[in-house]
């Protein structure tokens, strides 16, 4: 049989609800044995004897999925609400005193992410009060400039927090030892016949997660994992849509 494309890939944690991982556009499984070599006085030899076998996955993801993360990787559920930012807001410092201006989302606000000057994109230096031309100062979302840079341009970037939409991940530090287990299915169909091909993982660790962002690209996060044996002895089961 052939398989054509990436396939689809489902995660389902030890006693929660399947996941799929969204958007799959490269997966890869690979298994590795060790090998032991007897040789006598030729240089070929005349046993190999097999070792330990490892298998390991990799899934490149272009939907990204607090679910998915949460659940199979930080063993974390999601909470409503999160941070975003806002960069580069249009301002003006106020041409008399107190030189103050206050952000569109100071309700909310979180932290400052810096100010500069909208001509020339120079960055302005925070101080802690009375700042001085090409200082600022912020609280609670308010900016504060010196007299000497009353109306001036500037864009303004900070931080603020969105309660009723999106989601979040908080992830702690957590004792070293227990690990995130998750069942696994990656399946495909020859696009000649429709039939399938599948691959059941009973047991899975994610070991590795990267994000990546490119120019005039989507960011594809990867997301690698280990597979091992279950309680059974079960590590894998390969289903082929033809007989032979």
């Amino acid at each position: 049989m052939f398989v054509f494309g990436s396939g689809v890939l489902i995660g389902t944690p030890q006693g929660g609800t399947p996941i799929n991982f969204g958007l799959a556009q490269e997966i890869s499984l690979s298994v590795a044995t060790s090998t032991k070599a007897l040789y006598g006085q030729y240089n070929f030899p005349v046993a190999i004897g097999s070792g330990a076998r490892k298998m390991t996955g990799k899934a490149k993801l272009a939907r990204i999925s607090g679910q998915a993360l949460g659940s199979l990787f930080f063993g974390v559920a999601p909470s409503v609400g999160g941070t975003q930012t806002q960069f580069g807001e249009a301002a003006s410092v106020p041409s008399s005193s107190p030189y103050a201006y206050t952000t569109s989302l100071h309700t909310t606000f979180v932290a400052d992410q810096g100010v500069v000057y909208a001509a020339s994109a120079l960055p302005l230096k925070q101080v802690a009060s009375n700042p001085a031309t090409g200082q600022y100062s912020v609280s609670d979302g308010v900016y504060t400039f010196a007299a000497g840079d009353a109306g001036a341009a500037v864009l303004i970037s900070y931080t603020y927090t969105v309660a009723a939409s999106g989601e979040s991940l908080a992830v702690a530090s957590a004792l070293i030892g227990p690990s995130i287990t998750f069942s696994a299915n990656l399946f495909a169909s020859d696009p000649t016949t429709g039939k399938q091909f599948s691959v059941l993982l009973y047991n899975c660790v994610a070991d590795k997660l990267a994000f990546g962002t490119k120019l005039e690209d989507f960011m594809v996060p990867e997301l690698d994992f280990a597979c091992f044996a279950n309680a059974a002895g079960q590590v894998c089961q390969l289903n082929f849509g033809d007989a032979a």
